[in-house]
């Protein structure tokens, strides 16, 4: 499965830079302040950014939509491929787009800038500020408000590719890949403080053929977090904290529901994290799965919970479902993984009592509790360990 993954990825890489190539040389290019939009961060800029989209879908030629150097203010946009006629449109951004200040200007619409049933669309460089912190400060204490706009999401949409953009302070998540087929993330930045709620740095979900690379993400929530049906995704090279850790799940809420398939993780390192690499499911019925994922060659310092299975999942342990997860979750392999425990559970696998676990795989994990010996603790779950394992296997 991983050698198709790689295959897929070179595939998806090389047509990258081959029109990225191409188009910087002979596409136009529409520059957003020629269409209204002001650099001063308090001018609405939101229909100049949507003319000029608008313009560079009306060619079929390879158009850049260029942000310049200054802050533009812009509302809650959804830049449509419906009647688009362009394939290959870059947005290049050398300044900062940002949010307005008051939370309730786009808090309630879900998403800040949506991309839906775009093909080709590259977004390279600049810095996305979802001036999120009014908000959270709302949220953390207790105030009914609005549940926050992601800022940055592509629904339904093919060959996406996010290179070398800064997202600060989303209001909610930072990044949302769903529906996608083909998406490479690289070079990415992605900042709130660990207090900030809900506020995970990129969530991919119904979506297969996504590349997250060479990237630094520390949020209030998961740094990535995969939802249900998706697949063929590639992690590689990525620093996680402040947050949660990488999580697959939480998956088996519905009883209809997608599984998540061929995912690997690896190079990556997790700094002060409440998790480290974490599967996580409701106790409730599902037809759901999780198979053939591989965490590979991961760092850990100081983190709570550094390997994780959790199908009991109930954050706030407050009406938690009590039935045996649906889930069925195997073939789950951990290779070189070492570091620090910020907690004597180094490992914890507590799977479903109705669909235990099988197939895990312990290959070099080597876990220490501040100097002193770790612990592991397994509860329905079935495997087997290779070489060097501490703490000692519990499967």
């Amino acid at each position: 499965m991983y050698h198709s993954q790689i295959i897929q990825i070179l595939i998806f890489t090389f047509f990258f830079f081959y029109y990225y190539s191409f188009a910087a040389n002979n596409n136009p290019s529409y520059n957003v302040q020629n269409f209204g939009a002001k650099p001063n961060g308090k001018s609405d800029s939101t229909k100049a950014f949507l003319s000029a989209w608008n313009t560079a879908c009306t060619t079929t030629q390879p158009a850049t939509i260029y942000v310049p150097p200054g802050r533009f203010l812009v509302r809650s946009v959804t830049f449509s491929g419906k009647l688009c006629k362009n394939t290959a449109i870059t947005i290049r951004i050398d300044g900062t787009i940002v949010a307005p200040s008051n939370y309730n200007v786009i808090g309630n619409s879900g998403n800040w800038l949506k991309f839906e049933r775009v093909t080709g669309v590259s977004i390279l460089g600049g810095t996305l500020d979802g001036q999120g912190s009014k908000l959270w400060a709302c949220k953390n204490s207790g105030k009914i408000c609005p549940k926050g706009a992601t800022s940055l999401a592509f629904y339904n949409s093919n060959n996406i590719i996010i290179d070398s953009v800064s997202s600060l302070n989303s209001q909610m998540f930072h990044i949302l890949i769903e529906g996608c087929k083909n998406a490479n993330l690289i070079n990415m930045k992605i900042s709130a403080p660990g207090n900030s709620p809900n506020t995970d740095g990129i969530h991919v979900q119904q979506s297969s053929t996504v590349t997250i690379s060479n990237s630094r993400i520390g949020t209030g929530d998961d740094c990535v977090s995969i939802g249900p049906g998706s697949s063929n995704l590639w992690i590689e090279n990525l620093s996680c904290g402040p947050g949660h850790g990488i999580s697959i799940g939480s998956l088996g809420w519905d009883l209809q529901e997608a599984g998540v398939q061929n995912v690997t993780v690896k190079l990556a390192t997790f700094t002060g994290t409440q998790n480290g690499v974490r599967v996580k499911t409701w106790a409730r019925p599902s037809n759901g799965f999780v198979r053939d994922i591989l965490f590979q060659h991961i760092v850990i310092l100081n983190s709570q919970n550094p390997i994780i299975i959790d199908q009991n999942y109930c954050p706030d342990h407050h009406n938690c479902p009590t039935q045996g997860s649906g889930v069925k979750i195997s073939n789950i392999k951990y290779e070189d993984v070492h570091g620090i425990s910020a907690s004597q559970v180094a490992i914890k696998f507590d799977c479903s009592k109705t669909n235990p676990c099988s197939g895990i795989m312990l290959d070099g994990v080597d876990l220490t509790f501040k100097n002193k010996s770790a612990i592991a603790s397994c509860a329905n779950a079935g495997g087997t360990a290779f070489g060097v394992v501490l703490p000692t296997n519990c499967l």
